[in-house]
């Protein structure tokens, strides 16, 4: 099983992360951010993990710590679950649409950690949560799992739809990444011998 438990504690934030790369989709997420809770939800959906995320963060300064927490823990517990990589697809794309918003996704699971993020929001908030934090989240997600991530929103007018389909498409590309490729065998996906 491509599993990985992560536990990250630091003065601002108490995170567990538990993930199955070949689960069903099943969650658990209980971070204390309703709005976040419900995207992670949504990641662990689309992309076929099985993921349980506790955390207990500075929420009476602001959501910021918490969010960006859980996308290093989740990064490295992608890392971990990963292994060396032989055998997986690699690469993964998703144009996903949802109602008003869509969201396309390109990602290279390459040890490469780089984010291009063209999501732009029509609201600071949704709900309370802070629009901004979905790009610290990515980021996070993105240099902690070793992850060449590139988000463009070509359409979008609702901010919650826009930050939902943001993650489905992400999750819709990782799914994809990181599913064995049949044909490649116990091969690694590169000529340089190493991911």
């Amino acid at each position: 099983m491509r599993q990985a438990t992560i536990t990250r504690t630091t003065a601002e934030t108490a995170i567990t992360v538990r993930l199955t790369l070949d689960g069903t989709g099943r969650y658990r997420n209980a971070t204390g951010v309703g709005f976040f809770d419900h995207m992670l939800d949504q990641l662990a959906r689309h992309a076929l993990f099985d993921l349980e995320v506790e955390a207990k963060g500075d929420l009476h300064i602001d959501d910021h710590h918490t969010v960006e927490d859980v996308g290093i823990a989740l990064g490295q517990a992608l890392t971990k679950a990963l292994g060396d990589k032989r055998g997986i697809r690699r690469y993964g794309h998703f144009a996903l649409a949802m109602d008003d918003a869509q969201v396309v996704t390109a990602l290279d699971l390459s040890a490469r950690p780089y984010l291009v993020w063209n999501v732009p929001f029509p609201t600071a908030k949704i709900g309370s949560f802070d629009t901004e934090l979905v790009r610290e989240f990515f980021q996070a997600l993105a240099t902690h799992g070793g992850i060449t991530l590139h988000v463009d929103r070509p359409h979008g007018l609702n901010s919650h739809h826009i930050a939902e389909a943001a993650f489905k498409s992400v999750a819709r590309a990782l799914r994809m990444a990181v599913e064995p490729d049949a044909r490649l065998g116990d091969a690694l996906p590169s000529t340089k011998g190493a991911l």
